[in-house]
């Protein structure tokens, strides 16, 4: 079933400048092949919810596995019978606004 997510993956315990760690969990979901999109706090991902969590799970891993204490704030929407919600939803809120 298509599930759209917003994501936050974050490292705790590694000092104050966080890119390089969170451009390493950005990677595992660019590398994915599932649409996502990246925001300055969050990143959506796009597509059935057995991808879309075992690319959560990779990404988090990847700093985890380097016994990175790894903080995780996930939400998801699962719409049935919509798809690319990702773009749909703003497209729908652009409308609304006019």
């Amino acid at each position: 079933m298509n599930t759209l997510v917003a994501v936050a993956i974050a490292p705790f315990g590694v000092g104050d400048e966080l890119s390089a760690y969170v451009a390493e969990a950005c990677k595992v979901i660019k590398e994915s092949g599932l649409n996502y999109k990246y925001c300055s706090m969050f990143t959506e991902i796009e597509g059935e919810w057995d991808e879309v969590m075992e690319c959560v799970k990779k990404a988090t891993f990847v700093l985890a596995e380097k016994g990175i204490r790894t903080e995780v704030i996930l939400k998801a929407d699962i719409r049935p019978g919509f798809t690319d919600t990702m773009n749909g939803k703003l497209e729908r809120l652009n409308e609304a606004m006019k």
